[in-house]
């Protein structure tokens, strides 16, 4: 089985138990979400990485429509029970291969906590740039580089075996998100360094996520 095989396993078995887990990792992106200051009325949005939709639901309440990708059954099955709305439509697909999604089609791409899964920045960023209108934006919010490099990454614990699953992740430096998405035609228009409230801030717990907003040029 290929990694992202193996990583669309994992959080097939990780579905279950995903929203009710301790993870100050997914709620400190759901805070982030919903703080940007990321023009959504009146706005198609393509969402990378639902999950259960705990984005997808916000999203959905102020944009037109809402396209949610993810690669997970398990994910999007428990993504359908969180919302009954008729504009988001959901998509089962691998954002490393070619998006099921027309050209020049939407106006937001928001990538949360998706992107340490992919090896290779590239298709993501030139597919991002593909799909968005002229002035399109692009966000993403992702586990900081810094906390990759103590040892953080995307796992849990297994409610049937007690076993603890951690899923490929692979590390990508600030440049490495930046100058990818300059080279696919993307302005950085902002950049967020975030920490949980009342979290300390030092060298041993630097911030826990990192967010880039984009404009398409």
């Amino acid at each position: 089985m290929t990694d992202a095989g193996n990583v669309a396993s994992a959080y097939d078995r990780w579905a279950a138990s995903y929203d009710a887990d301790k993870n100050a990792t997914r709620d400190l992106d759901a805070v982030v979400m919903r703080r940007v200051p990321l023009p959504l009325k009146d706005r198609d949005v393509l969402e990378l990485g639902c999950g259960t939709g705990k984005n997808t639901k916000f999203l959905a309440e102020h944009a037109r429509q809402v396209i949610a990708v993810d690669f997970s059954e398990g994910m999007i099955a428990r993504a359908h029970q969180r919302l009954a709305t008729s504009n988001v439509r959901f998509i089962k697909h691998d954002v490393r291969e070619t998006w099921p999604v027309e050209s020049a089609s939407v106006d937001v791409v928001v990538a949360n906590l998706i992107l340490e899964h992919v090896h290779d920045l590239a298709i993501v960023y030139f597919e991002a740039a593909r799909v968005l209108r002229a002035k399109g934006e692009f966000f993403v919010c992702e586990l900081h580089p810094y906390r990759q490099l103590i040892g953080s990454q995307a796992q849990f614990v297994d409610p049937d075996s007690g076993e603890i699953i951690k899923l490929t992740a692979h590390v990508h430096t600030v440049s490495e998100y930046v100058t990818g998405a300059i080279e696919a035609g993307f302005q950085l228009r902002g950049l967020g360094e975030w920490i949980e409230e009342g979290a300390p801030l030092a060298p041993d717990t630097p911030p826990r996520l990192i967010s880039l907003h984009f404009v398409r040029g």
